[in-house]
């Protein structure tokens, strides 16, 4: 670079230039020619003393120049490879944490897969057992459900299972002594209603002159109606659910029918019976059919009634009988009652007495007392008395 000196010397030769310039200019005489001949000699020899300089200090600032490029090349050499050594240390340990990141990774993944694997077998192998316990309790409702519809298929066997239904309601409700089975409740017919409740009554026109009459129930199980019916209305088949209704309709009327002819003799009997149909879905649909359970009632004085209404009936009955117990018990409580009273009246008297006895005892107590207080005080006199010299 060019020194402060430099600078000034370079000046100086310019501000000698613009003088002889002026003077030249000035003067164009031969003295002034000579001046400015040996002014231009001057500035010669100090340009070129002034380009020597400036070259040397050229080539001095170029040493320079290429000493400090050595030098910033040798230093960013061995910062090179410095830094190389250093990336390639820092790879090397990032590789090695990474590795040991890695196995430590692995093996964490190794246990948390084989617990999980191991708890997902444990759970599939309980949900198998699961299917295959499901699968033999289905293979065994299948087996029963296939029993079933046998049993369904067959006219005698849906009797049987309507009345094995309608026992089990009679005995949770009723006693044995008030329902009975296979009875014959029309006089010289030997019809027997599968059921017949007892119905306390003091009519004297009843045969034998009993104390009950029979309320008739039988159970009816029209299944190839109605499950005619259901499957119409499965396949929404319209003309025929109109058509199975009709015929379900026709079917109980003629059951209806058949259990006021056999069974229905007032007064051995009620006034009407009842037709039991053991599933609620059967009954539901029965009394969908509009006006047949009022029909069946007014023509044949028989009541329709499902398994939740025979039910209730049999309750209200219960608490009927209960009602006629108490009547009929009245009279012998009355009389027990009257007993009571004449035995209590009875002890009156005796604790009467006996309270006299008391006060006489208490008055004789009482004298008693006196006396013993007078001998008392006798004894105290005597023992107050001097003794003898």
């Amino acid at each position: 670079m060019i020194s402060l000196t430099e600078m000034l010397c370079l000046a100086l030769i310019i501000l000698q230039l613009a003088a002889i310039l002026i003077l030249l200019l000035r003067n164009p005489s031969d003295a002034a020619a000579k001046t400015a001949r040996e002014n231009r000699e001057e500035l010669s020899r100090s340009l070129n003393g002034f380009a020597a300089v400036v070259e040397n200090r050229f080539k001095s600032l170029q040493e320079q120049i290429h000493t400090v490029m050595r030098d910033n090349r040798q230093e960013f050499t061995v910062s090179r490879q410095e830094l190389n050594a250093a990336l390639q240390a820092i790879r090397s340990d990032n590789a090695a944490q990474l590795e040991k990141m890695r196995a430590t990774v692995d093996e964490k993944l190794q246990r948390t897969l084989e617990t999980r694997l191991g708890q997902s077998f444990k759970l599939v192998s309980a949900q198998l057992e699961q299917v295959q316990k499901g699968l033999g309790e289905m293979n065994a409702l299948a087996a029963g459900v296939g029993d079933l519809q046998k049993v369904l298929s067959n006219a005698k066997t849906k009797g049987v299972l309507g009345e094995f239904q309608l026992e089990n309601i009679l005995r949770q409700l009723l006693t044995d002594a008030q329902y009975g089975r296979n009875v014959k409740t029309k006089r010289g017919s030997a019809d027997m209603v599968e059921f017949a409740v007892k119905i306390p009554s003091k009519n004297k026109d009843i045969p034998g002159g009993g104390d009950f009459i029979w309320l008739p129930i039988d159970a009816k199980f029209p299944t190839a109606d109605y499950e005619r019916l259901r499957a119409a209305y499965d396949a929404g088949d319209n003309a025929a659910a109109e058509t199975h209704t009709a015929a379900l309709a026709k079917r109980v009327k003629l059951s209806a029918k058949t259990i006021a002819e056999k069974y229905i003799d007032p007064p051995n009997t009620t006034e009407f019976a009842v037709m039991f149909l053991p599933f609620e879905g059967l009954y539901a649909e029965v009394l969908r059919i509009s006006g047949l359970f009022e029909e069946i009632q007014r023509e044949y004085r028989v009541t329709i009634a499902g398994p939740t209404t025979i039910s209730a009936f049999l309750n209200s009955l219960q608490m009927g009988f209960h009602s006629l117990a108490v009547e009929k018990r009245s009279s012998e409580v009355w009389r027990l009652l009257s007993t009571v009273r004449s035995e209590f009246e009875a002890f009156g008297g005796m604790l009467e007495k006996t309270r006299e006895k008391i006060d006489q005892a208490g008055q004789e107590l009482e004298r008693a007392g006196v006396r013993s207080r007078a001998i008392e005080r006798s004894l105290k006199k005597a023992e107050s008395l001097p003794e003898k010299p």
